[in-house]
């Protein structure tokens, strides 16, 4: 059988913030769920994913083996069960466990750099991206907060456009709940002024043209309300009146099937798929970052993927962070990663 041209490139897996479990869960994927991750590759730094092998290594078994690769394509001829690695040039080694450090935010962000020029360039199929710390990135003398503003900035500069002409959003989703956000990384003060109808109207439409190409279909929309109640017909404020259902209202009349706003408190109860109980909807557009995170982290991160919305590539990452609590102690869970392998693989085709 022939495999479709973005099958048959390799998907890029970035080390993530090398003081946090992000190495030891990919360690762990490419050992547990070695045909998931066949044709998949790591970009990072050599001596930090032979710590992280060492770290997940199982009493009586060998530490996993690293397979230094030199080009993408190399890492569909490496056995099962090791570490195809595509080492970048100069970067730092790895930092102390828990710790929040200058070097690791550079390795992460290069490494993140690298995966998104390759992408844009055509030379790899997706990428995945281990958990980094922000902190660490602001250490580092980054300008991003977190991998979507990193990447939006990447792909924008690949055009030739201002950030505003690259606009992007976080899609959050697992096997039962879809949500996608308005704003991402800024204060929930700056979020609610983030609150606008050319905003929501933005959002919605990414949401439609990103999920009809996964559905093959148009998406069913659910829009959550801002204010508790969604504003109870302005007793709680007005954004529902004056802001959110004018953009629901020039989206329908596009064509897109959206719905609300609703109250946020029971809108994400609706949309879940779960046995027994199929979802009303495909996706809740939620006005900021908690809304629409805390429901389908609630369900269990183990499962969950974060996808970037409007960009022109393929980017997903585990619904977690860096946890430096655990870091180094092999009992991090990779569910989650190997989870964004497959959405990745899906949102491909």
């Amino acid at each position: 059988m022939t495999l479709p041209e973005s099958a048959a490139r390799a998907i890029a897996i970035t080390q993530g913030d090398c003081a946090g479990i992000g190495p030891e869960t990919i360690a762990k994927a490419f050992r547990d769920a070695p045909e998931t991750l066949r044709g998949c590759f790591i970009v990072g730094e050599l001596q930090t994913l032979r710590r992280a092998a060492a770290a997940v290594t199982r009493a009586g078994d060998t530490a996993l083996p690293v397979a230094v690769i030199d080009h993408p394509e190399e890492a569909w001829s490496v056995p099962p069960r090791c570490l195809p690695l595509l080492p970048l040039a100069g970067l730092p080694g790895p930092a102390p466990w828990g710790e929040i450090s200058r070097d690791a935010g550079v390795a992460a962000a290069r490494c993140v750099e690298w995966a998104a020029t390759a992408a844009l360039q055509g030379r790899i199929a997706a990428l995945v991206t281990a958990p980094l710390h922000k902190e660490a990135l602001a250490l580092a003398g980054v300008d991003f907060p977190g991998h979507t503003e990193l990447l939006q900035a990447a792909a924008a500069a690949h055009a030739g456009v201002t950030l505003a002409e690259m606009p992007v959003r976080m899609m959050l989703a697992n096997d039962e709940l879809r949500t996608v956000l308005v704003s991402i990384h800024m204060s929930l003060r700056d979020a609610l002024e983030a609150v606008t109808e050319p905003q929501v109207r933005e959002t919605l439409r990414i949401t439609h043209l990103a999920l009809s190409r996964t559905l093959g279909r148009a998406p069913r929309i659910a829009v959550a309300g801002l204010n508790p109640h969604a504003g109870e017909g302005g007793l709680f404020g007005r954004e529902e009146i004056e802001t959110i259902a004018p953009a629901i209202a020039a989206a329908r009349a596009q064509g897109m099937d959206v719905h609300g706003p609703f109250a946020p408190d029971t809108v994400f109860m609706r949309a879940r798929n779960a046995p027994g109980h199929p979802g009303e909807f495909d996706v809740v557009l939620a006005m900021y970052h908690d809304q629409g995170l805390i429901p389908v982290k609630y369900l269990g991160v183990e499962q969950g993927v974060n996808v970037t919305l409007g960009l022109p590539l393929v980017r997903t990452s585990p619904d977690h962070g860096t946890a430096f609590d655990i870091a180094g102690q092999g009992i991090a869970d990779a569910s989650s990663l190997i989870a964004a392998v497959h959405m990745a693989r899906q949102l491909l085709g």
